[in-house]
This record gives structure tokens, C-alpha cells and sequence, in this order.
């Protein structure tokens, strides 16, 4: 049968989805995939697997795709990261009879991608990205996608999707951001960027980024014209976005935790899960948050979860006739609903204008205000409330002679331990302050060697020794 092509590929392989689940680390597993399709979730892909180690570790491939089959997670998508041409198809070859497709992730903007010189970090190498695309269309017996990011300038992002179609793209998902616009400076997606590629190309085209309702699909489909409108995060504190309601977040929890019992996944996974769906109410009872943060099973889990449902039942009957949500939230906390990220304000026309916000402050204020700290060194205030993110209160070190790094307090050249270890064994010489013990080991070495001859040579010592 030959492979389907663009429009035919997405009409009959994909049932012409308009509702798509975002690939994502740790968080699309089988278990959360099946949970979202009951909830109106039309295509899923997996979270993004590493082409490298997916070719070498069957674990891996066993763990991540070739668990127990399940018929219901069809039509699926597996999403690889990888910068070598033979090692993403070779890859790709392993686990196209699992899937309906794979994808190349072009898009992760994090600085494991930059390290490792994947995702958005192989936007500008556009000759690595023909050779890849070409490969896996000439080689797979499904059809390849891409996941990309845009370029700030429209011009260059819809030159970017056509070269990615010419090469043997035969979907397209365009996040309308940049890979600078993460974190605290996500700010809005661009659906103009998308507009823009999805009149260039002749491929199916998804759109991603702003949906946290189901109004935000139907809107993004209209002003952009794409086939289908993906999400993560809004699916992530809403699996039922997608059929345009918002559920108590007890049922979707335990309708979770029932799937999760079919289909193990890690106990991280699932944790996750519930810090994102709980998300809101975890604002409100901290001693939970603690719980579910430290708690080592999945019983441990559905406790917690059962104890977060009685909290909200007894909050739901002492409730005031007319009372409203608090926090500035659209609904109570215990109901499904969006995470609006603190310190943006958006202005104008979704899509359109840009997201006018700052980097969320790094110190305390003038009062000590923890609220404008990070949520990581949030996190450590809790575990040491006396603990400083001054920066002029850190301790100063003196630097290596030789790199900048800081020295050993007590190396005897003045040097951090990397340039000590190397001087130290070009001169055979110790240093204590670093347990380098080059000199003694070599006389120990000679002396062992004339007890065992009998005899002494000093001619083979060298001349700092003699």
C-alpha cells in the first residue's frame, strides 16, 4: 500500500483530527494519552524520545513505545529529537510499526536541547534538516511531520516550513513562539507567523499556542485557517478542554489514577499529573502540597488525592449563597480550569500583539517578599528560611592561577583541582590539598621494584627526586 501524502495522510491516517495532544517530556504517556482521548482528544503523539538512546536501549524502547498494546491510542504520532540523519531513521525505523507517524522535534527551546543540539537549536542548519527529512521519507513506510518554532521575522518562518515541505514534510506544527520566548518570557504566541505558513505550504498545518479553552480553538482555526489546533499546558490543568468544559478536578484525578492502575507509568509522571490538575488547590491547603510531594506510592497518591476531594466537598457545603472565586480565578479551585502564568498582560487581539512582560524578579523585595522569587528558590526558602539570594552576599572565592575557576584553599600551586591534577603529573609532584599523591606513589613504585631486584638504579629516577 503506498504511503499517504499531505491532505490524503491527515484526512484518512489521522481521521482529519482537529484536537491534538502536544508531545510532551514526561507528561504524554499512554496512561494521560487515554484519558485525553476520552475527553475529546482526536490525536495524540508521545512525549519527545532521544533517537540515540532509543536505537541502543531496548529498556528504552520497551518503557516508552513497546509496552502493552492498546488499540484505543490510535491515531498516534511519535516524536523523536535527534541531529544525526542515520540515527533518526534507524530510530525511526524501530517504531513506525507502533505509530501512525514520526515526528521530528524542531521546537524545544529548553538548554538540554541546546546542550545536546537538538530542537529549536537546528533551526538555522537548514541543509542537516533537508538530509534528515529526505532520509526518513525515503526510508520510512510512514510518513514524517515536523514540530517547529517560528523566526521572528514571518518572511523567514515561511520560507523555513517550505523548505521542511519540499524535503518530505508532510505535516506541519507551528508553535507561535520563538525559541528565546520560554519560561517567564513565554508571552503570546503569534498567530499571525502560523497564518502566514499555513497560506505558503500545501500541508496539513497545526497550530500551537494560547488554546487554554475550547473558544481559543475555534478561534485560532478561524484566524489562521489550520487544520487542526494543538496544546499542552491547557490540557495539562483541563484534560476535558477539548470538549468545551470544565469538570471537577476530583473526577478527572481519579479517572487518571483508575487508567494509571491498566497502564503503570513512573510514580514522577503521575505526580506530576496531579500537581498540574490540583493545581490551584494546592494553593490553598500547603500541608497537601507537602504530602504529594513526599509520598512514594501510587496508594500514597490516591490518598492524598482522596484527602484534596474531602477538603473541596466540605469547602462546596460551608459555602455562602453568592460567594465568588477568590484569587481573581474564573472558577472555584476545585473545578478543571486554565493557569494564567503571573506578570503578563496581554494587549489587543490574541496572537497579534505581543505579550508585554518581565522577568519574574530573581531577589526579594524591600519587605522580603518570597512571592517575586522563582519557583525554585521558592522551594529552597522552604527547606532553609534563613537561606540569602543576595548576590552580594556570596562568598567570594580566590581563582585558579591557571583558568579563572576557583583554586583549592590549600593547593600548593594554586590552582583548581583539573589544572593541579595536570601540573601535578607533568612534574611528579604532590599536592595534599587535593589528595594528589603523584611523587609518593612513584617513589613508593621505585622502592618496591629494588626490593624486589635487589638492586638500585638511580639513573632511571628523575632529576627532581635524585
Amino acid at each position: 500500500m503506498p504511503k499517504l501524502r499531505g491532505e490524503a495522510f491527515w484526512r484518512e491516517t489521522l481521521r482529519s483530527a482537529h484536537y491534538v495532544v502536544a508531545p510532551m517530556v514526561d507528561q504524554s504517556e499512554l496512561a494521560w494519552r487515554l484519558l485525553s482521548r476520552r475527553h475529546g482528544a482526536q490525536l495524540c503523539y508521545t512525549p519527545m524520545l532521544h533517537a540515540q538512546v532509543f536505537l541502543r536501549d531496548a529498556n528504552y524502547r520497551r518503557e516508552n513505545l513497546y509496552g502493552e498494546a492498546c488499540p484505543e491510542d490510535r491515531p498516534l504520532i511519535v516524536q523523536f529529537c535527534a541531529n544525526d540523519p542515520e540515527v533518526f531513521v534507524q530510530a525511526a525505523l524501530l517504531a513506525q510499526d507502533y505509530c501512525d507517524a514520526i515526528d521530528l522535534n524542531l521546537g524545544c527551546p529548553q538548554m538540554i536541547a541546546k546542550r545536546g543540539h537538538y530542537g529549536a537549536f537546528l533551526q538555522e542548519e537548514w541543509d542537516l534538516l533537508q538530509r534528515m527529512i529526505l532520509l526518513a521519507n525515503e526510508k520510512l513506510s510512514v510518513p514524517i511531520t515536523c514540530k517547529i518554532r517560528v523566526f521572528p521575522e514571518i518572511d523567514k518562518t515561511v520560507k523555513y516550513a517550505q523548505m521542511l515541505e519540499k524535503a518530505g514534510c508532510q505535516l506541519l506544527t507551528v508553535h507561535g513562539r520563538t525559541k528565546e520566548q520560554k519560561g517567564p518570557l513565554a508571552g503570546v504566541a503569534s498567530w499571525e507567523h502560523i497564518q502566514a505558513v499555513r497560506k505558503a505550504v500545501s500541508i496539513p498545518v497545526f497550530a500551537n499556542g494560547n488554546i487554554q479553552c475550547l473558544s481559543d480553538v475555534e478561534e485560532c482555526i478561524r484566524k489562521t485557517g489550520v487544520h487542526g489546533v494543538m496544546t499542552a499546558e491547557g490540557n495539562l490543568h483541563n484534560p476535558a478542554l477539548f470538549e468545551g468544559r470544565n469538570p471537577l478536578v476530583w473526577e478527572m484525578a481519579e479517572e487518571y489514577l483508575e487508567i494509571v492502575q491498566k497502564y503503570p507509568c513512573p510514580l514522577s509522571y503521575v505526580r506530576a499529573h496531579l500537581f498540574k490538575l490540583w493545581h490551584h488547590t494546592l494553593q490553598v491547603y500547603q500541608q497537601l502540597r507537602e504530602e504529594l510531594a513526599k509520598v512514594k506510592t501510587l496508594e500514597g497518591i490516591v490518598d492524598v488525592n482522596r484527602e484534596l476531594k474531602l477538603r473541596c466537598q466540605e469547602e462546596i457545603a460551608n459555602q455562602k449563597e453568592g460567594e465568588k472565586p477568590k484569587e481573581g480565578l474564573p472558577f472555584f479551585h476545585w473545578i478543571c480550569q486554565p493557569y494564567i502564568r503571573p506578570g503578563c498582560k496581554e494587549n489587543g487581539t490574541r496572537g497579534t500583539e505581543k505579550c508585554v512582560r518581565g522577568k519574574r524578579a530573581l531577589e526579594e523585595d524591600e519587605d522580603g517578599n518570597s512571592e517575586l522569587l522563582s519557583k525554585n528558590k521558592q522551594k529552597k526558602k522552604l527547606r532553609n528560611p534563613n537561606k540569602s539570594f543576595d548576590p552580594t552576599l556570596k562568598p567570594k572565592y580566590a581563582k585558579c592561577d591557571q583558568c579563572g575557576n576557583p583554586k583549592g584553599n590549600k593547593c600548593v600551586f594554586n590552582m583548581c583541582r583539573g589544572c593541579c591534577k595536570k601540573r601535578a603529573f607533568k612534574e611528579t609532584a604532590d599536592c595534599p590539598g587535593h589528595g594528589l599523591l603523584f611523587k609518593t606513589k612513584y617513589e613508593k613504585s621505585l622502592l618496591w621494584q629494588s626490593s624486589q631486584t635487589g638492586i638500585q638504579n638511580p639513573e632511571i629516577m628523575p632529576q627532581n627526586l635524585l
